[in-house]
């Protein structure tokens, strides 16, 4: 399969998906069961996402520049400054990781 194929089946899959949320009864989405087992399941799959990009480049993990900015972020987040300035408060520590010479993932 190519790029498009599987990007027309990638489609396809999320609006099934997505479909499959209204159709199925409010009675269901909102049992004991799925409303105890979604925040968390959300919760992990955004911290794994996070860092698998905050510290993999293909199938190796790296240890550069990225990782100040994802502390200073979490510095930022812990107290409690809007989410642009966490952004910002990233941004700026990356770039200062980059000028002290700490390598990038970019080959």
């Amino acid at each position: 399969m190519n790029n498009w194929a599987w990007i027309l089946v990638a489609s396809v899959t999320a609006y099934a998906t997505k479909l499959a949320g209204y159709l199925l009864p409010r009675k269901l989405l909102e049992g004991k069961t799925v409303t105890s087992f979604a925040p968390p399941l959300t919760v992990g799959l955004l911290a794994a996402l996070t860092i698998t990009n905050a510290f993999s480049s293909g199938q190796a993990i790296l240890i550069d520049a990225r990782l100040i900015s994802f502390v200073a972020a979490i510095i930022a987040l812990r107290f409690k400054l809007p989410f642009i300035v966490v952004i910002i408060v990233g941004a700026l520590a990356a770039a200062l990781g980059r000028l002290l010479g700490l390598p990038s993932w970019y080959p």
